[in-house]
């Protein structure tokens, strides 16, 4: 075959690779400028905010429509976007890598200009054109952005074998997360107690690991455990006169009364004094109508649920009563919050007659102090008591179920390191209590 004047094999072959260097450069701008738009779309699709989701919402476009089904499987979304830009990333790196190639063939000898050119070279070009750019782009313009990529996301997440990878990726995933929850450290309250216990002398703020401790314990305590006794709660019966039960109102200075028909057993309603407010004034008024319809729980109910219950029911007060249904107590939102912050005082609490301490190991109570301001004055967990006590719920309580009668004055018991002797009793209960922590 006769060779072409003027034209040798050599120069073919030169301009064979000249052409194949070109298309090659071509392809890889063209590849870059997918990996901008698909690195820009990651940023858009999830920097999208509640208002601009409504507002696609109301669109009826195809675009905005797409945005809203792309956003509705964000995981699927996101690994399709990943896996594409992944890919495009890889096809960029060995295409560059062959055009280096054609212009240091001799790849053996260490070629520190071809190392500058494939690691810092490449690595730089992508990271500038193909991910910090586009995607400081998105930031600002996500909702255009999103519009423009949305169509071809879409084709993308359900192109083999892109949609092949993306379904093992988000499986895989998923599969991964289920083990991970299965396999994960199971913490009874008993452990939280124990570390919250072995971290107390590293703790500089008491307040902070109380409110701690009131927290692990507050599932386990019911509501018979915190509710104010039915001796101690002041009530109305519902044949009072009106101005009756201003006085009692006035003397008791609580926001709430519980309203009984003969006894506290038969609670027919709550009186709110706020809605006696505009008729302070009037002499003769039904207060009866202003009552509100009270709310029954169990004396074994939790207290985290009970707390539920007031905020789903915008209730601050409910009346305890027993397995036969007679009223035991009251409790209110109040007496729920402080198991975890600790006491609540406003102007009408009075902590005097609650206790008295007398020295660092001597405390006189009144006998219907619950077990539970007990054990918050004394700085004990009660572990000693909780294990023998019956159904009791005070320190008075406590003493007749454990000697089986009402002890007389001076008599005593003993519970762990604790001396309980009664200061003053009558045929009916016992009035005050003295603690002595004795040193074991």
């Amino acid at each position: 075959m006769d060779s072409i004047p003027g034209l040798s094999s050599d120069s073919i072959h030169a301009g064979f690779n000249v052409s194949d260097h070109i298309i090659s450069l071509i392809v890889i701008f063209i590849l870059i400028a997918c990996s901008a738009l698909i690195s820009a779309s990651e940023v858009a699709f999830f920097a999208l905010g509640p208002t601009e989701k409504k507002n696609l919402g109301e669109e009826q476009s195809r675009s905005s429509q797409a945005i809203l089904k792309l956003l509705s499987k964000p995981k699927d979304l996101l690994a399709a976007i990943l896996i594409t830009n992944n890919f495009v990333n890889v096809c960029i790196v060995i295409l560059s890598t062959e055009v280096i190639d054609q212009f240091f063939p001799d790849s053996n000898k260490p070629n520190t200009i071809r190392f500058l050119i494939e690691v810092v070279g490449i690595t730089t070009f992508l990271l500038l054109l193909g991910e910090v750019a586009p995607k400081l782009y998105a930031s600002r313009n996500p909702l255009s952005t999103a519009r423009f990529m949305a169509n071809p996301i879409t084709i993308i997440n359900i192109l083999p074998p892109f949609s092949w990878l993306r379904w093992l990726l988000v499986n895989g995933t998923n599969m991964i997360n289920r083990r991970a929850k299965k396999r994960g450290i199971n913490l009874s309250a008993d452990d939280l107690e124990h570390a919250l216990a072995l971290t107390k002398e590293d703790t500089d703020n008491e307040d902070e690991h109380r409110i701690l401790e009131g927290i692990i314990k507050f599932g386990n305590t019911e509501v018979k455990q915190i509710m104010k006794s039915r001796l101690d709660i002041v009530t109305i019966s519902n044949e009072a006169s009106f101005q009756e039960v201003l006085d009692v109102v006035l003397d008791a200075g609580y926001s709430r009364i519980p309203i009984h028909e003969t006894t506290f057993d038969n609670v027919t309603g709550i009186l709110y004094i706020k809605d006696l407010l505009p008729f302070i004034n009037t002499e003769s008024f039904d207060w009866k109508s202003l009552l509100r319809k009270p709310y029954f729980i169990p004396e074994n109910k939790k207290i985290d649920d009970l707390l539920k219950e007031f905020q789903d029911m915008k209730m601050h007060m409910a009346i305890v009563v027993d397995e036969y249904g007679g009223a035991n107590g009251l409790v209110t939102l109040e007496d729920v919050l402080e198991e975890i912050v600790g006491d609540i005082t406003d102007e009408f609490d009075d902590d005097d007659l609650i206790y008295t301490k007398i020295d660092d190991s001597t405390y006189l109570f009144e006998g219907r102090t619950s077990l539970v301001d007990f054990y918050k004055v004394l700085d004990i967990d009660g572990r000693d008591f909780e294990q023998i006590k019956g159904e009791s719920d005070t320190i008075g309580g406590f003493i007749i179920e454990q000697a089986g009668r009402i002890l007389r004055n001076n008599e005593y018991i003993r519970c762990g390191s604790i001396k309980l002797v009664v200061e003053s009793s009558d045929k009916r209960r016992i009035k005050m209590i003295k603690t002595i922590q004795e040193n074991e």
